[in-house]
């Protein structure tokens, strides 16, 4: 296994669009190792493909305090979401150290497929729920950012770009 380079805001690759899982092999099942290890080596709960520049529909997420509970969803959709909505504060690997406060569906239901090409379904709320939403947004091209004012995206973008230069 090995952990990944995660792309970072505004970098244009994250606003890619990713395609769905065709075949379930041995390199997908790779891929998930390596985006879990990448996962928690950050450390985060969730990480979409299209973050480590891998544009399929892959999510890995583990929202348990042991981190010992990864789950892997492939080509998911939202079959239902509650019309009930809640503020969480978001943060996300691609923006490292930004939280912002997000509103979004408290509960949804989403079909998936496991790494060996099962189909499921899960139903979730709360954190989960939040974090199913969140990668989701990552395989369509779209940063929670992008729910947030043009004046507090401006200034995350900035802010990006300075420790980007810092770093260099």
């Amino acid at each position: 296994m090995a952990a990944l380079p995660i792309l970072r805001f505004p970098d244009p690759r994250l606003h890619t669009v990713a395609k769905p899982v065709d075949c379930f092999d041995e390199p997908l099942r790779q891929l998930v190792r390596d985006m879990a290890e990448t996962m928690y080596t950050a450390p985060g709960i969730g990480l979409a493909a299209t973050q480590v520049d891998v544009h399929q529909q892959v999510i890995v997420i583990d929202t348990s305090d042991a981190h010992n509970r990864l789950q892997v969803f492939i080509n998911p959709e939202i079959i239902s979401a509650s019309t009930d909505a809640k503020v969480y504060e978001e943060g996300c690997l691609s923006v490292p150290g930004i939280y912002e406060e997000v509103e979004r569906p408290d509960r949804v239901r989403v079909r998936a497929f496991d790494e060996h090409g099962r189909e499921f379904t899960y139903d979730a709320e709360g954190l989960m729920a939040v974090c199913l939403q969140h990668e989701m947004d990552h395989l369509k091209g779209r940063v929670f950012v992008q729910y947030l004012s043009r004046l507090k995206q401006t200034r995350i973008r900035s802010r990006m770009l300075k420790q980007d230069r810092e770093v260099a």
